[in-house]
């Protein structure tokens, strides 16, 4: 009901630029330009956390950005969501062009991207009133369809334990504190249809959140390699007990189903269709970007 109301205002109250503040005008001309005048490019943070897939980027963390990422994400202008959508489906295509897979379906239809956003824990989608994440999903996959790519959204991830705040922690204890938080839910099997998957995200910082949603995503298709296909339902069951178990034993025992993975014919990291994992984001650390680096 919250998120309802909050559409119902943005079209009857005057709105303000979420980036600058200017009246009347959901976002100026100036930050759009800021959000989405870039070309989206690949980014890494420092350290860079073994397993991270690649990320592309649409723009700096920082300035009219940063601003328009909070007033979306914790002030609840959600008429942002479709700015910030398209900026994540320009970061979301350059990931894809630097694949080689085609955007565009030649004859046949083009494989659907499966944009996979990173889950926030329920107690802030709560507080939030809505999912950022999963709202600029949505809106992403809704452009990249009007460009001619073929894509849906599949919110499959699931956080399952509390996690600390991660505000004020190391990048290490990022890692730490998010290892085993999350698995892929019931309706995962949809991860296995063939699409190329794209974790999605608002923001990466030092990259836990990611490399943490990839873990758990990686477990699902490398199992489904090593075990041949089998049926969601009945990988589900076969795994029931070691899903009961701790985060720790969680994170050893996709370890073990990487090894195996490794050990059958080398398809570890790789989805269905035999492409890496990829990530996009609206925006990034400055200091992920390679025109910031010595």
């Amino acid at each position: 009901m919250r998120g309802w109301w909050q559409n119902l205002t943005d079209l009857v109250l005057p709105a303000e630029c979420g980036g600058c503040g200017r009246p009347r005008t959901v976002l100026c001309p100036e930050c759009r330009a800021a959000l989405s005048g870039a070309v989206p490019c690949r980014v890494r943070p420092v350290p860079e956390p073994r397993g991270l897939p690649v990320v592309h980027a649409a723009a700096r963390y920082e300035d009219e950005v940063r601003a328009v990422l909070l007033a979306h994400k914790e002030r609840g202008a959600l008429a942002l969501s479709a700015p910030l959508g398209a900026a994540l489906a320009g970061a979301v295509r350059a990931g894809l062009r630097e694949t080689g897979a085609g955007l565009r379906g030649t004859g046949a239809v083009a494989r659907c991207v499966l944009l996979v956003p990173v889950p926030s824990a329920r107690a802030a989608v709560r507080a939030r009133g809505h999912d950022p994440a999963r709202r600029i999903a949505l809106a992403a996959a809704g452009e990249l369809r009007r460009m001619g790519t073929p894509a849906r959204v599949l919110g499959v991830l699931r956080q399952r334990r509390t996690v600390a705040d991660q505000s004020g922690l190391t990048s290490r204890q990022r890692l730490d504190n998010l290892a085993g938080a999350l698995e892929v839910a019931g309706a995962g099997g949809r991860l296995l249809t063939g699409g190329r998957v794209v974790l999605v995200d608002d923001l990466m910082t030092t990259g836990a959140s990611l490399t943490e949603a990839a873990r758990a995503v990686r477990a699902v298709l490398e199992e489904s390699a090593v075990y041949g296909g089998v049926a969601w339902e009945g990988r589900a069951q076969r795994i029931a007990g070691a899903t009961a178990e701790t985060g720790v034993r969680t994170a050893r025992s996709a370890a073990e189903v990487v090894d195996r993975t490794r050990a059958v014919g080398g398809k570890g990291c790789v989805n269905g269709a035999g492409h890496r994992i990829r990530a996009a984001v609206v925006a990034a650390s400055p200091e992920s970007f390679p025109t910031n680096r010595n």
